[in-house]
């Protein structure tokens, strides 16, 4: 069972952690630059938002320059690109499955002209719906 002695002993130790100099200003770069957000960077190493902001206004290049940054929590460039690799990726994919359909028709052309079978469905010949009126009494009458 905890003791209250631990569970101070635990809290302390939670408040009493440190950061390094060029850690922070890394974190401060990967803000900028779009690759964390700060909702990321809270919930990852558990610090605070005010912490964050502290560290953003002692060590962001754009905060001395007098610029203004949107945090956003994934940068337009960042989901352009990944938009863009999907739909290269999606185009590799319709590619093989054309070269694909190409092939099977080209085999069934072949096989056609070797086996003097008509493989192909005439697209003028009437298809049954399967559900239709039949000539026929099946009744047993």
């Amino acid at each position: 069972m905890a003791t209250p002695e631990k569970l101070l002993q635990a809290q302390r130790s939670r408040f009493s952690r440190y950061f390094s100099e060029d850690f922070k200003k890394q974190k401060v770069r990967d803000i900028e630059k779009n690759l964390v957000s700060i909702a990321e960077l809270m919930k990852e190493y558990q610090i605070s938002r005010t912490a964050i902001y502290k560290w953003l206004y002692k060590y962001s290049k754009m905060v001395k320059k007098g610029e203004r940054q949107i945090v956003e929590r994934k940068s337009d460039t960042r989901k352009m690109q990944e938009f863009r690799e999907r739909i290269k990726e999606l185009e590799r994919v319709v590619g093989q499955k054309q070269l694909l359909i190409e092939f099977q028709q080209k085999m069934i052309d072949l096989a056609e002209q070797t086996y003097d079978v008509d493989i192909k469905k005439k697209l003028s010949s009437k298809l049954s719906s399967g559900s239709g009126p039949t000539d026929q009494d099946t009744s047993g009458k």
